[in-house]
C-alpha cells in the first residue's frame, strides 16, 4: 500500500475514527481486576494518539511529500549504486568537455500524480555520479509555443530540504503554479525547472558532497542532472544559463553548488539557509570535524583558486539564514556577489513559498538566456 496513496489515508482515517468510538463505547465495560481495567483504557488511550498522529502525518506528507515512498520513510531504498573517489571537480578524471561529447541519453518522462500542470518525472542513472534517482522537470509555458519552437531556455536547478523529494518544490511550495503567470506575463523569464532527488542515503543529509566510498552527490546534481537536461531539452550547459535554488538544507546546497561550480552555475538562491553544515542533525559532512570546516561556506568562499564569478540571493530571518547570509557577504570579493535580504516568517514551506516571486524576478537578471 503506497505511503501517499488514498487507501493508505483512507486505512489511517477509518483507524482515527474506530479509536475514538473504541473509549465511548467500552470504557465502562472493561472488566477484570483494576490493573488489568488500567491496562485496557491505557491502550484505548494510546492507540487513539498513535492513530491521530499518524493521520495528520499522512495528510501533510501527502500534501508537501516529505517522503514519496515507505522506502524514503525507513531509509530502505537504493539510490547509491557506486561512490568512487572522483577527484576535486567531481568528473573522476575527466574533462567537462569529454563529457559533454558522450552519446546522448535520452530519457522517458511520465505525468506526476498528484502535481498537475506541465510536471514530468523520469528515472535517471548518473554514469557519472554513481546515483539513480527519479528527477522532476518543468517546462515553461514559452516551450512548446511554436513562436519559440528554436529558442534554448536558461534552467534552475531545485533542491528541497530534508526530509524532502523533488515533488516538494512543486506539490508544497507550489513553484509551478507561482511562476507560470510570471512567465507569462513577462515578468520573470522562462526557466526550465528540474528538481532531482536529494534524499540519497535513507534520511541522511549529504550536504551535496562527494563523499567517496558513500555517496556522489555533488557530481549527481552538478554534473549527471545538468547533463540529463541538455540531452533531453532545449537548454546549454553553460554556467551563464543555469542558476540553483533551494530551502532549509537545500539552500545550503544551492550555494555551495554555486561557490563551488562556476563552472557550471552562475546564480543561486539561498532560503534560510546556513554556513555550517554542522547545523543540520543529520549531515554527513559534519560527522568528520576536517569535513566539516572543508564544507562551510565560508571556508569554500575562501579557499576558492579565485573569487568565484557566481551572485548569491539568500534571505531568512535574523537567526534563520540572514546572519549567515551578511557573514558570507562580509567575505565576498568582485565577481562574487552576495544580497543579503531580512525576511519575516518562520522555518516553513509558507514563508519560502511568498519569497518565489521575488527570487525569481532576481534570477531572470543574474542568469542569462542562451
Amino acid at each position: 500500500m503506497s505511503l501517499t496513496g488514498t487507501p493508505f489515508f483512507a486505512a489511517a482515517i477509518v483507524l482515527t475514527a474506530v479509536a475514538v468510538l473504541l473509549p465511548l463505547l467500552l470504557w465502562s465495560r472493561a472488566r477484570g481486576p483494576a490493573a488489568v481495567r488500567v491496562a485496557i483504557r491505557a491502550s484505548m488511550v494510546v492507540f487513539a494518539q498513535v492513530t491521530a498522529i499518524a493521520l495528520v502525518f499522512t495528510g501533510v506528507n501527502r500534501e508537501m511529500d516529505f517522503y514519496t515512498s515507505w522506502g524514503d520513510l525507513f531509509g530502505t531504498d537504493g539510490y547509491v549504486t557506486a561512490a568512487p573517489d572522483l577527484g576535486p571537480d567531481g568528473l573522476g578524471g575527466k574533462k567537462a568537455e569529454q563529457v559533454k561529447a558522450e552519446p546522448k541519453v535520452h530519457q522517458a518522462f511520465e505525468a506526476v500524480d498528484g502535481v498537475g500542470g506541465r510536471v514530468e518525472q523520469t528515472e535517471l542513472d548518473g554514469k557519472v555520479s554513481g546515483v539513480k534517482g527519479d528527477v522532476l522537470v518543468w517546462l515553461p509555458p514559452q516551450y512548446d509555443d511554436p513562436a519559440f519552437k528554436d529558442k534554448e531556455f536558461p534552467v534552475v536547478e531545485l533542491i528541497p530540504g530534508i526530509p524532502g523529494t523533488g515533488k516538494s518544490w512543486f506539490q508544497g511550495l507550489k513553484a509551478h503554479e507561482i511562476l507560470e503567470p510570471l512567465m507569462k506575463s513577462g515578468k520573470v523569464q522562462p526557466f526550465i525547472l528540474v528538481s532531482p532527488r536529494t534524499m540519497l542515503l535513507g534520511n541522511a543529509d549529504t550536504g551535496c558532497a562527494n563523499i567517496p566510498g558513500k555517496v556522489n552527490a555533488d557530481s549527481w546534481f552538478s554534473v549527471d542532472v545538468r547533463k540529463m537536461v541538455t540531452d533531453n531539452f532545449r537548454a546549454t550547459d553553460q554556467a551563464r544559463t543555469w542558476g540553483v535554488a533551494g530551502y532549509s538544507a537545500g539552500a545550503y546546497c544551492a550555494a555551495k553548488l554555486a561557490i563551488a561550480h562556476p563552472d557550471r552555475y552562475s546564480a543561486a538562491v539561498s532560503l534560510s539557509g546556513y554556513n555550517d553544515p554542522g547545523q543540520e542533525p543529520s549531515s554527513l559532512v559534519a560527522q568528520d570535524p576536517r569535513m566539516r570546516l572543508a564544507h562551510n561556506l565560508k571556508n569554500v568562499l575562501k579557499t576558492a583558486p579565485k573569487p568565484p564569478a557566481v551572485s548569491l540571493w539568500m534571505s531568512g530571518s535574523e537567526q534563520d539564514g540572514y546572519l549567515s547570509a551578511l557573514d558570507l557577504k562580509a567575505l565576498a570579493q568582485s565577481p562574487t556577489q552576495v544580497h543579503a535580504e531580512k525576511v519575516p516568517g518562520g522555518h516553513n514551506l509558507d514563508t519560502w513559498s511568498k519569497q518565489l516571486p521575488q527570487t525569481f524576478e532576481w534570477l531572470s537578471k543574474a542568469v542569462k538566456n542562451p
